[in-house]
């Protein structure tokens, strides 16, 4: 079974856990913009990547974005199984970023199985650990690091994302990924073309000089 090879306690499952989550198990693919989870909504189930890329984000009181964590191949969303999680008040939407494939597993089975498998519920453990990490560091960047260092570090990891220099990406969707207005984004940006960091153009931001990108990120 393919989906054995990406849940990564699969072995330690007893039979009859793998054959429950086997049959309860479908796969999904969605294409990119695609809305998978929207806050409040109903338990939808874990996700777990088989391939694309998924963004999960929270809205402020006035409707601004912040992206939280992104999901890739292997990762798994707990988010997405809110009937798991009702201890944790965190209004998560998790959208695709690009077309993706991904396996849905019932959220009623898989909490069955964490509290009959040891491996399982510290499996999950682990995701949350990870997850709160990625939150927290979220919260540093925002309360104590100033934009222009943000926007620097946003661009040098969607670089490494996607393997190019050249992004693809509007003034809009890099300040709904950082939590901020696009006029403030355009600012900086104009500010980093003159200072020869990045080139310009419409729907595209280019890095022409990644040592001072990473000199300002403080890399």
């Amino acid at each position: 079974m393919e989906f054995s090879r990406y849940f990564p306690v699969w072995d330690k499952l007893t039979l009859r856990q793998q054959k429950d989550i086997s049959e309860s198990l479908f796969s999904r693919i969605v294409k990119k913009g695609d809305v998978l989870y929207g806050g409040g909504a109903d338990c939808t189930g874990l996700l777990l990547v088989k391939s694309g890329q998924l963004r999960a984000f929270i809205l402020s009181d006035e409707g601004r974005e912040i992206t939280v964590y992104r999901l890739f191949e292997r990762d798994m969303c707990l988010f997405s199984a809110s009937c798991i999680l009702r201890s944790i008040q965190f209004d998560v939407t998790v959208t695709a970023e690009k077309d993706t494939e991904l396996w849905i597993i019932s959220a009623d089975i898989y909490k069955k199985i964490m509290e009959e498998s040891a491996a399982v519920a510290n499996y999950t453990n682990e995701i949350m650990a990870s997850r709160f990490s990625e939150v927290m560091w979220l919260l540093e960047q925002v309360m104590w690091k100033s934009m222009d260092k943000r926007v620097a570090a946003f661009l040098l990891e969607e670089a490494a994302i996607e393997d190019t220099d050249r992004l693809n990406m509007t003034h809009e969707s890099i300040a709904n990924h950082l939590g901020t207005h696009r006029e403030v984004i355009t600012r900086m940006l104009r500010y980093f073309q003159r200072e020869g960091m990045v080139s310009l153009t419409r729907g595209s931001v280019e890095i022409t000089n990644r040592a001072k990108l990473e000199e300002l990120d403080g890399k």
